[in-house]
């Protein structure tokens, strides 16, 4: 399952994204993750959750956050909660990618994905709001 927090700058999307994170791992009988560009959320996120920089690992493009998502599940199957902040920060502004990058994710299992798009809700391509659920 994918959800997105869609609004512009300014428009509250990381603290929503920070308030399910901590709810998650209250609620989890796994593990969470969450992905952010840069380390801004280390004080804002629990510690029961796995914080993790994608600048640390050199993660730019839909491609290779494909993979490190996919390596993050594969290597605990224990995951439960995937999120993302920054999302259009990490794999660009192609909103065609965007769709792409969800729809292999779909293939990933037990996991709940949950993004932060930082655009005009209408900008996005339809087929995406097929792949995933606006919060």
């Amino acid at each position: 399952m994918i959800k997105l927090i869609i609004g512009n700058k300014g428009s509250g999307k990381t603290k929503k994204l920070v308030d399910l994170v901590n709810e998650a791992t209250n609620a989890s009988l796994g593990n969470v993750v969450c992905i952010e560009k840069g380390d801004t959320l280390t004080y804002s996120v629990t510690h029961k959750a796995r914080l993790i920089d994608a600048d640390s690992y050199g993660i730019s493009g839909y491609n290779e956050y494909f993979g490190m998502l996919a390596g993050i599940k594969a290597g605990n199957n224990d995951v439960t909660h995937i999120f993302g902040d920054a999302t259009l920060r990490i794999g660009g502004r192609d909103y065609e990618e965007l769709a792409d990058f969800f729809a292999r994710l779909k293939a990933i299992e037990d996991v709940e994905f949950i993004f932060t798009v930082s655009c005009d809700e209408a900008d996005l391509p339809e087929k995406i709001f097929g792949m995933a659920e606006k919060i």
